[in-house]
């Protein structure tokens, strides 16, 4: 007789090196997909940017005149009456108390999205590819997050993964502006994949190694920024560039033989074969012994034959759940808001505006090694907190920085970035440790999916810039001292393996921590 022995996840897991083929094909996977959701987010920043024009005089564009420089800057909507036509072309020669709407213009940068797609002399169709991608991205969240506790989280990457790839392909061939923008809007609906990737891999790995996990996916997001930064300015022509970013995610069609589900997910769900199945394939991968025929699950809380909305009603009974989740949507909003902000904002600066993003992105790399090191040092509340707090006042410095000093202020803005890279980073891992499995996807979709409100309201920030150049950082700086000051009520979670159960969640931090119930 067989004696079916109950064994841990946690313990089972700890067993698989990820040095070993399993976890590095495993992560290779995940980092891909964490890598191109970075080119979907903030593409819109070089594909449809800003270029100079202006417009159209016939009588002078084909003569060297002063008339056409000076109407760069102050005659790009407004065409002004020449008062000697018939001599020449100068500014002595602008009648400025005469002018009308312009009707065709001249581009200094030829086949630009604006002169292609028609935005000029609206800027607020520009902006607005931004802000409707946040917005769908807001409530896209709230479809994918379920859907990914329901269906798996496997399945949701590759769904989202192939979505975008076919809607960012698309956007590169069309010629209407309002085509482009229900694209951009449908992708921001069904094509993220960073949600369930982080999921995936939080839950297929030992609360020791999350912090290696979540320091190895930031590290990816930002040498993604700065490809896609080269990428924009090796292929300046926005239908090339999003071609070159968007043709890479047809790669998810492999996904389909090469991903594997989440065990934990699997267990909650009550596949426990296809959970055995995985962890044979793991333990074979990885030289590791691993009877899986022996191994038992023991776990009673039901999850397995309760529908999606029972489960949440569960969760939001807790009243020690409720607070955490206003918490983490206070944290939410202020770190994509802060992220959001200082990239978009980095073109803005002067200077070459593919170096500024650039460097921004790039200030993301170290904040991402350092990451590493906080988090395995100091847990999860005091870097958060720390981080918050650094971030305000390195950005509200930077808002009052007197003109003329230009390498102070982008020193300031640049190490502002790089604290906010820090909480943001820690928010994503924090949230996905404080909710049970069988709604932490859905949990941490919906935090993340009020903290896009942000999101919505940060392409708009360069705006603010003609009152007062210091309003985005001190906008930024403002929110990060107040959400510092909110982490110092909540709990730790550093020592605590995943909560299952509502009950193991509300335990995490005490001196109980959560009592495993997914078990092999």
């Amino acid at each position: 007789m067989v004696v079916k022995e109950n064994i841990d996840l946690e313990h089972v897991l700890s067993k698989f090196s990820l040095k070993r083929m399993f976890y590095v094909k495993f992560l290779s996977l995940l980092l891909f997909s964490g890598v191109t959701n970075s080119f979907y987010n903030v593409n819109y920043v070089f594909a449809a940017a800003d270029v100079r024009y202006r417009c159209k005089y016939p009588e002078c564009d084909n003569k060297n005149s002063e008339v056409l420089n000076f109407t760069f800057d102050n005659g790009k909507c407004t065409k002004y009456a020449l008062l000697n036509k018939a001599e020449y072309c100068s500014v002595e020669n602008i009648d400025l108390s005469r002018g009308t709407s312009c009707k065709e213009w001249v581009y200094e940068e030829k086949g630009s999205f604006v002169e292609e797609l028609g935005t000029a002399c609206e800027d607020w169709k520009r902006t607005l590819v931004g802000t409707v991608h946040s917005f769908g991205y807001m409530i896209g969240l709230l479809i994918v997050g379920p859907l990914a506790d329901k269906l798996g989280r496997k399945k949701l990457i590759i769904f989202s993964g192939i979505t975008a790839a076919t809607m960012g392909l698309g956007r590169s061939i069309t010629s209407s502006y309002w085509v482009y923008v229900v694209l951009e809007l449908i992708e921001a609906l069904f094509g993220d994949t960073y949600s369930a990737t982080f999921m995936l891999g939080v839950e297929m790995v030992t609360k020791e190694n999350r912090v290696i996990f979540i320091t190895l996916m930031t590290a990816s997001t930002a040498l993604a920024g700065i490809v896609m930064a080269l990428i924009a300015w090796a292929l300046p022509y926005w239908r090339h560039f999003l071609r070159a970013i968007y043709g890479p995610s047809l790669f998810f069609i492999m996904y389909i033989f090469l991903l594997d589900e989440s065990v934990r997910w699997l267990l909650i769900k009550g596949q426990k074969e296809k959970g055995k199945e995985i962890l044979k394939k793991a333990a074979e991968e990885s030289r590791v012994e691993l009877n899986a025929d022996n191994i038992s699950i023991k776990c009673e809380d039901g999850s397995t034959k309760t529908d999606m909305v029972t489960l949440l009603k569960i969760t939001f009974r807790s009243n020690k759940l409720v607070l955490r989740f206003l918490a983490c949507v206070c944290m939410w909003i202020t770190g994509i808001f802060n992220k959001y902000t200082l990239l978009i904002n980095s073109v803005e600066l002067e200077g070459n505006k593919y170096v500024n993003f650039g460097l921004t992105t790039f200030s993301e790399l170290p904040a991402s090694f350092v990451l590493g090191f906080v988090l395995k040092k100091y847990k999860r509340k005091m870097p958060l907190i720390f981080s918050f707090i650094l971030t305000g006042i390195f950005c509200v410095g930077q808002s009052f920085v007197p003109k003329g000093n230009a390498w102070l202020s982008l020193a300031l803005f640049l190490i502002g970035k790089f604290m906010a890279t820090i909480s943001y980073a820690t928010v994503y891992l924090y949230t996905s440790e404080l909710f049970p499995t069988y709604t932490r996807n859905t949990m941490h979709a919906l935090c993340s999916s009020l903290g896009r409100i942000a999101s919505i309201l940060a392409p708009q920030t360069p705006l603010l810039i003609h009152h007062w150049p210091g309003f985005p950082s001190v906008i930024v700086g403002g929110l990060s001292l107040v959400t510092g000051t909110v982490v110092i009520f909540m709990p730790e979670t550093s020592e605590d393996v995943l909560p299952d159960t509502v009950r193991e969640a509300e335990a995490i931090g005490t001196k109980f921590g959560p009592d495993t119930c997914t078990r092999l």
